[in-house]
């Protein structure tokens, strides 16, 4: 998976429906989601589409699976697992992910229902990244 860093610097030479494109081909490298992993408890809540994030890893490295059914969405939460994408416990449970998010501006670049369940997906990958640090 490329850096959020990476990421941006390819984001900002884009503008319009190329940016729509580099959303959608960072949903389509997101590692592989198995079906069996789609549960209600994986579900995030408040997403106009379906998202699902399950933790994995140690508290030195932590890892993310997520998917969604909807092509844009998986791009934005490509973008939020990049931020925090094998990085330790501690480090993701202070990091602030939506100022890290904030150079892509996406409450301006997209609707506002395909990014209405991003605060709660940070907030879960956070709380999972909390526990994880506290042992």
């Amino acid at each position: 998976m490329r850096t959020l860093e990476d990421i941006q610097e390819e984001y900002e030479f884009l503008e319009g429906d190329e940016r729509y494109r580099l959303l959608i081909e960072l949903g389509r490298e997101l590692d592989e989601m198995p079906a069996a992993l789609k549960t209600d408890a994986t579900l995030v809540r408040g997403c106009s589409a379906q998202v699902w994030v399950y933790p994995t890893g140690e508290a030195d490295q932590l890892h993310f699976l997520a998917d969604s059914n909807a092509a844009i969405t998986k791009g934005i939460v490509a973008l939020v697992i990049s931020a925090v994408q094998d990085k330790p416990a501690s480090d993701v449970a202070q990091m602030d992910i939506a100022e890290a998010l904030s150079p892509f501006d996406l409450k301006n670049q997209l609707s506002s229902n395909r990014t209405q369940g991003v605060p709660n997906m940070i907030a879960l990958v956070q709380d999972h990244a909390a526990r994880i640090a506290a042992g």
